[in-house]
């Protein structure tokens, strides 16, 4: 019995993963050229010893040469009050322009991170794959800062092509 080769198709593949449930996030870094961001979905944790994320950025992002030359990355989880910051950061407008929209800071690693982030995960850049279009890049986690205000703890999450708001309210009887 012989195994056929099937090629799927590229929209067929963006429409199957558009039903992924994806946290959104934006990545940040900062160097000697400046500071820099896109938003994603595709993170995810690797392993917690040593505390490793792996993310993936798209190899024709103009800012993709900042991240490998800086060697570091935040990733900020974003809640559902960030909506405003994800399209930020997901447009083409100037990068400077980009950090407008919140308050930054910094943790060890100087990149920028999210002051009313859910969670920012202070990374260095161990290891990086190219795969297809994205590079992979594997991130140890240097420190991490968790958002203790439990009123803004609503995720803000993409699915179907559009934001959504997730987290559970408590009810008093």
């Amino acid at each position: 019995m012989t195994k056929e080769t099937v090629m799927v198709e590229t929209t067929d593949f963006r429409n199957g993963m558009s039903l992924l449930t994806g946290a959104v996030n934006v990545i940040t870094t900062a160097g000697e050229t400046g500071r820099f961001g896109f938003t994603a979905s595709a993170v995810c944790s690797v392993t917690d010893t040593p505390p490793t994320l792996l993310v993936c950025m798209n190899r024709s992002s103009s800012s993709h040469c900042h991240f490998k030359d800086n060697g570091i990355l935040s990733v900020n989880v974003l809640g559902a009050h960030h909506q405003q910051i994800s399209q930020a950061f997901a447009s083409r407008i100037p990068m400077d322009e980009r950090f407008t929209h919140g308050e930054w800071t910094t943790l060890l690693t100087g990149s920028p991170v999210l002051s009313d982030a859910l969670v920012s995960f202070d990374c260095r850049i161990r290891q990086m794959n190219d795969v297809g279009t994205h590079t992979i890049f594997y991130c140890e986690v240097e420190a991490i800062k968790m958002n203790e205000n439990k009123e803004s703890c609503h995720g803000l999450i993409y699915f179907n092509r559009c934001y959504h708001h997730i987290g559970q309210q408590e009810y008093k009887l």
